[in-house]
């Protein structure tokens, strides 16, 4: 039998499995098994096999959501760059472990990215490095101003509302849109090794975890608990959203009025094909992106789906790839 495409759509099963560990990344096969009527075999290998491939990574999630929504320092930025010299500026960026996000949209010269950054800082990629870079033809740079949805808390909508809230009940690591946990607390040695460690693969097990940072497998299993409870331990899927079936993302730059924006904000978190949402400085206030199976989904959603909302105006901007989803993706020299 010949081995699928890296971009065909998974089964129905498998992205049921993929949706149970959006739930929590850290979730037992078990568990799995028993919230969606399967064998504990059958999970095994179905999430063996999409781990193995590089179908489905669960990483440490590299954005978190503070207790009120504000945001921890970070920074949407557009570049358009000189054709023939996007490929060489994305590679740069990649290796930056500052920036957790990169797309690259249709247009052929532009990128989209997430910097993180001390707010109210002068960021020196912004004032310095890209500004000086031959190959950047423009930039802008917003500030996250609030979190309406984060990458990490969107679900993809294969589950009932039931067996979203079994899968969930096992732990806070999912990052789901609840309360969400305490934000700037310091870390002890213990806990920044088990971070460190779950960074690149967040289902590593306990006894795994021990033998890399050298605690007892008790001690391990006792902290990764405590973090899970106090909503500390968040974890992001990492797949291609075509192999969910859906093969078209989109940016959405927004203008709103500031009496409709936090409305409009908490509608666009609320609807299923948003994964992230954010109130920003500049003229567009309100940026969102979102998959769509098609043309036709996205463009009932413009359409439709804004109508209401205080919106006065909309940019859009179709992904063409994502160069990094809040892993290491991507390598080159850094921009210096």
């Amino acid at each position: 039998m010949a081995r699928a495409s890296a971009d065909s759509v998974l089964s129905l099963l498998d992205q049921r499995l993929v949706a149970a560990l959006q739930c929590d990344g850290r979730v037992t096969a078990e568990r799995v098994a028993q919230v969606l009527g399967l064998s504990a075999a059958t999970v095994r290998r179905r999430l063996h096999v999409l781990g193995a491939d590089g179908t489905v990574r669960v990483v440490i999630s590299p954005v978190a959501r503070p207790r009120n929504g504000g945001s921890a320092g970070a920074l949407f930025l557009r570049i358009r760059v000189l054709r023939g010299k996007l490929d060489t500026i994305v590679a740069a960026l990649a290796a930056r472990e500052d920036i957790p996000f990169i797309d690259v949209s249709t247009a052929g010269d532009e990128i989209f990215a997430v910097a993180r950054t001390e707010p109210g800082s002068r960021d020196p990629l912004v004032f310095r490095q890209l500004p000086s870079t031959q190959a950047v033809t423009s930039l802008e740079s917003a500030t996250v101003l609030h979190v309406f949805r984060l990458t990490s808390e969107w679900r993809h909508q294969v589950l009932t509302a039931a067996e979203r809230t079994a899968l969930s009940a096992a732990g806070t690591s999912s990052g789901s849109s609840g309360s969400p946990g305490p934000y700037g607390v310091d870390t002890d040695p213990l806990e920044q090794s088990l971070i460190d460690a779950l960074a690149p693969d967040a289902r590593l097990p306990a006894a795994t975890l021990a033998t890399r940072t050298g605690h007892a497998e008790t001690t391990v299993r006792r902290r990764l608990a405590q973090l899970a409870v106090q909503g500390r331990l968040i974890t992001q899927v990492l797949i291609d959203s075509r192999r969910l079936g859906l093969p078209i993302e989109a940016k959405l730059l927004l203008q709103v009025a500031p009496d409709h924006l936090a409305a409009a904000g908490q509608a666009l978190a609320d609807y299923p094909s948003v994964h992230g949402a954010f109130a920003t400085s500049g003229p567009s206030n309100l940026h969102a992106a979102a998959y769509f199976p098609d043309l036709a989904a996205l463009y009932g959603f413009l359409s439709r789906d804004l109508a209401g909302l205080g919106i006065t105006h909309v940019e859009t901007a179709v992904v063409s790839r994502a160069a990094k989803r809040g892993d290491s993706v991507g390598v080159g020299r850094a921009i210096s």
